[in-house]
């Protein structure tokens, strides 16, 4: 199994287990974050339900993002000098997802409204960023 599988798999069961679209993401990698799991479960909990009821970003989405934040931040308070490359990164990130799904956008993807089909499920989306989140957590930038 390639190490991108284990990650998604514990995605995939963090949703199974209840956790928001956002959770299930951003807690796969919770080993590689230096951030214990009920930490980085609880700040990503308002990040669920695409933000205000499905009008923000996609869940999956910001959990991959604060994920990918996370691991490729440096941490300097005094010079922060990380900030343009995680742009970067996030920017990479959101373009891939729409290229692959057609928004980032909850309400999008879940075609809340008669006249919209269903882009991807959550369960479609959790998948995909976790991917991309590892692939940008993994690649040399």
């Amino acid at each position: 199994m390639y190490d991108v599988e284990k990650y998604v798999e514990r995605a995939e069961a963090n949703h199974k287990k209840g956790y928001n679209c956002s959770q299930a993401v951003a807690c796969a990698f919770c080993g590689e974050l230096d951030t214990d799991e009920t930490t980085l479960f609880k700040m990503m909990e308002g990040f669920g339900g695409g933000m205000g009821a499905m009008q923000g970003c996609c869940g999956a989405v910001s959990g991959a993002v604060a994920a990918v934040g996370m691991k490729r931040s440096t941490g300097c308070l005094e010079q922060p000098n990380s900030k343009q490359a995680t742009y970067k990164l996030t920017g990479e990130l959101l373009k891939r997802f729409t290229e692959k799904n057609g928004s980032y956008v909850c309400r999008e993807l879940k075609g809340d409204n008669p006249e919209q089909k269903v882009l991807r499920s959550c369960p479609g989306c959790i998948e995909d960023a976790t991917r991309l989140a590892y692939e940008m957590m993994t690649e040399r930038n």
